[in-house]
């Protein structure tokens, strides 16, 4: 199972809770007490990737006096985090769209238990700033490096797609983030498909540019998935983790110089990629209903379209709506 190497650095309680009281100034309604029905002694196993859960439910102060503890699993990207979760060596994890539909169709036992929106010019086929490349067309021939079944090989396929080009017109080098950074870098790949904080630091660090983004291709919709014995056995403790989650990113909205400054640290980053992240992601939690069980039909049906899953997914039937009354009000 891989993992980030360092774990998350903590907080102080003064700082925590001080941030808990800002997002209460924000317009979050407080969280309720701790469920009774919660045996004492649960444990959740959470997967989280780069520190994004786990850190904007810490600065939004809403760990403090969980009634449940929470053991953290760090990973670099959404395969080996879905990977764990198949295993059972977490319960709950977060991941994209596409990634999750790519788990779930493989035969991982779990559902869908809460979702996030983001704005999809988040995920980007990234070049070298002296690429000749300058439009999906120029990829014609090329490879590029993304990880399979990810977003960025999602949106590697809807810009083929949408630009009248077939999957064997590129090459495509599956690879986590580490190694396609490392790769473009050496000219080994030329062009990378990636997302969030990695295209950040690829357009302000590296000069990198962007071909084409996830506008107008993707749901920008991410995850929370649960093994299917978490749900049965830790249904309040899954539910009390997805109200603070929805909580947090609330927060985070209103505060997003604060809690870019914490990520930042958290993950050792500069904050000025932290911002940007945050700023073309405008991630905001959202309601399991009819209009993202489309979205994620059509992306499942992408998928299978191109052979990626073996058979047609039943998106209806990967979600469990009942935990969306876990998100605030």
């Amino acid at each position: 199972m891989t993992m980030l190497s360092h774990p998350l650095r903590q907080l102080s309680r003064r700082h925590v809770l001080g941030l808990g009281v800002g997002a209460l100034a924000a317009g979050l309604a407080p969280l309720r007490p701790a469920n009774a029905a919660i045996p004492a002694g649960t444990v959740l196993k959470v997967g989280d990737q780069k520190g994004g859960v786990q850190s904007v439910i810490e600065a939004a102060g809403l760990l403090a006096d969980l009634p449940y503890r929470i053991e953290w699993s760090q990973f670099p990207a959404a395969a080996p985090l879905l990977e764990a979760l198949n295993a059972g060596a977490i319960e709950v994890g977060y991941a994209g769209d596409a990634p999750t539909t790519f788990a779930l169709a493989a035969g991982t036992t779990a559902k869908i238990i809460g979702a996030v929106r983001s704005n999809p010019q988040s995920t980007t086929i990234l070049v070298p700033g002296s690429s000749p490349i300058r439009r999906v067309a120029d990829l014609k021939g090329k490879t590029i490096g993304t990880g399979r079944g990810s977003i960025g090989h999602y949106l590697v396929l809807a810009a083929l797609k949408a630009n009248g080009l077939k999957p064997d017109d590129v090459k495509i080098a599956f690879l986590l983030p580490s190694d396609a950074k490392s790769a473009l870098a050496a000219g080994s790949i030329d062009a990378w498909s990636t997302w969030g904080i990695y295209v950040s630091q690829a357009l302000l660090v590296d000069g990198a540019r962007a071909v084409v983004t996830g506008t107008g291709l993707m749901s920008g919709l991410s995850y929370q998935s649960a093994t299917l014995e978490a749900i049965s056995t830790k249904r309040e403790a899954l539910t009390d983790l997805i109200r603070r989650f929805a909580a947090a990113r609330l927060w985070a909205l209103e505060n997003s110089d604060a809690y870019a400054g914490i990520w930042a640290r958290t993950v050792g980053v500069d904050p000025a990629i932290a911002r940007h992240t945050f700023g073309v992601e405008r991630a905001r939690p959202v309601a399991i209903d009819a209009s993202v069980i489309a979205d994620q039909q059509a992306t499942s049906d992408v998928w299978r379209e191109f052979g990626i899953i073996p058979k047609r997914l039943d998106a209806a039937a990967i979600f469990d709506p009942g935990f969306n009354s876990a998100l605030p009000a």
